[in-house]
């Protein structure tokens, strides 16, 4: 089982990687799913299955919940609200599919959370209410 602490520290290890769509390097490229990918790997060793290669607009023109189906098939849900080290599944418009994921890295009062983010690269975030708004799911790694 992953300790929460260590998953926040290894996605801090990531802050500052470029965006880059599809990819997983530490420090030369990555996207959200590419940051989840990354902190497994260092936790676990092997990715559990290969991620399939999607375009930059998947998930907007069709309801498949292909990143919720993958979080339920290799994390464990929990429905506790902000615990550090969870990860969180954005759904980025009402009745699109969840395409964004992020890890809780602060609670309380100013919650944050670390994901990559188009133009933006690696950072850590306010877990503001308008991204409070759009989490579809919470997860832990096993």
């Amino acid at each position: 089982m992953s300790n929460d602490s260590d998953v926040v520290r290894i996605a801090r290890t990531w802050i500052g990687t470029p965006y880059s769509h599809q990819a997983s390097v530490r420090h030369a490229g990555t996207d959200c799913l590419g940051l989840i990918r990354g902190i497994w790997r260092e936790l676990y060793g092997a990715e559990p299955e290969a991620a399939p290669s999607y375009t930059p607009d998947w998930g907007e023109y069709d309801r498949l919940e292909t990143l919720l189906d993958g979080a339920r098939r290799h994390l464990i849900a929990d429905d506790e609200n902000d615990r550090i080290g969870q990860v969180l599944l954005f759904r980025m418009r009402t009745g699109a599919a969840a395409k964004h994921l992020g890890v809780l890295s602060r609670e309380g009062a100013s919650p944050a959370f670390i994901h990559a983010y188009d133009r933006h690269g690696v950072v850590e975030s306010p877990l503001s209410k308008p991204w409070r708004d759009r989490i579809a799911a919470r997860f832990r790694f096993p």
